[in-house]
């Protein structure tokens, strides 16, 4: 990522007028500069990005689009990769747009993103009517957030009506997509068994739909047992919406088998949430833990580089065990706006 953020500044850059009309003109090579700006981690490039982001809104309201926004979890191995490339493929057969952001882990060496989601969407990656692109997380998940976001945002403005965010499925990464999707799709494998006491209360609680993947041939069996424990379990956990009830679902993302239920079930959900008022209300939900999410990276970042020193010395401090973190904070804190009156 250090690499194309420097690359950025070698390369003359298309004018903020040229890169939106690429956007909206769906020029894949326009779109794919635009990403890398709104990534780039230059403080030069962030004045930019920012305008250009407010250039597109218009054309991809963050609370109002008609976009499918899909977030897709579950373990390394479920079938993530797979199911997306079938149901990407289903959907630009029907005439969708699918764009798919893979929250990728980052290159330990390079910070760069691992970029295996083209090779296990073969498929899909060479359809027209489809765009991948990884998001690397850098190992910070709120980078992973400000990115995906905006990246969803860019594609939506391009005329992506269905945007697929994939997560790697380990730590945070499931609570920061499913709050900038609108339907969070949680998969498992089948074998549920004991194995169910392992299982992340909060995943589940996220969760729109459950879905059993790989349940064909030998598996089909373990498969329905993994159901009805979900199933038992979703019954005395509180939903993610009032509106709706997440179902458990059977599903052959190898064979296709049960693509049209899968998206049957995205539709109703939003059916359903658009009805009540509850999907806009949960968008603009989302846009406002946003805002927080920047006000407290910002300040953090302000606080790392004006008060370097001071920091340092408090951090110290509390690490001795000579003052309480309160007190540093709040020491910390007054400094900051002192330097700024």
């Amino acid at each position: 990522r250090d690499f194309f953020s420097s690359l950025l500044t070698l390369v003359e850059l298309p004018s903020i007028a040229t890169l939106e009309a690429g956007i909206r003109a769906d020029n894949r090579a326009m779109l794919a500069r635009a990403i890398t700006l709104v990534e780039s981690r230059n403080p030069a490039h962030r004045a930019r990005a920012k305008a250009l982001l407010e250039a597109v809104i218009p054309h991809a309201d963050p609370v109002h689009s008609t976009a499918r926004r899909i977030g897709i979890t579950g373990v390394p191995g479920v079938g993530k990769s797979t199911l997306i490339d079938a149901l990407g493929s289903k959907l630009t057969a029907e005439g969708h747009k699918v764009a798919v952001l893979a929250v990728d882990p980052s290159s330990s060496r390079t910070g760069g993103s691992i970029l295996g989601d083209k090779t296990r969407m073969a498929r899909l990656a060479g359809d027209p009517a489809s765009y991948i692109r990884p998001s690397p997380s850098g190992g910070a998940l709120g980078g992973v957030s400000r990115m995906t976001r905006e990246t969803m945002l860019l594609c939506e403005a391009a005329g992506f009506d269905v945007v697929i965010v994939e997560t790697v499925g380990v730590g945070q990464s499931e609570v920061m997509v499913a709050e900038m999707v609108d339907f969070f799709l949680v998969m498992m494998l089948p074998g549920a068994g004991d194995d169910l006491q392992g299982i992340k209360k909060g995943i589940l609680e996220l969760a729109d739909l459950i879905s059993v993947n790989k349940a064909e041939g030998d598996n089909r069996f373990r498969a329905e047992q993994a159901a009805s424990h979900y199933r038992r379990a979703l019954a005395i956990l509180e939903p993610a919406s009032t509106e709706w009830q997440p179902p458990v679902m059977l599903l052959s993302a190898l064979e296709g088998e049960g693509l049209d239920q899968l998206w049957s079930t995205v539709e109703q959900h939003r059916a359903t949430l658009a009805k009540s008022g509850a999907l806009q209300a949960k968008r603009s939900q989302q846009q406002r833990r946003w805002l927080w999410q920047i006000l407290q990276a910002g300040l953090e970042e302000r606080l790392r580089l004006g008060l370097k020193n001071e920091l340092a010395a408090l951090e110290a401090a509390v690490a001795a065990g000579e003052t309480t973190p309160g007190h540093a904070a709040e020491e910390l804190l007054a400094s900051l706006f002192d330097s700024r009156a």
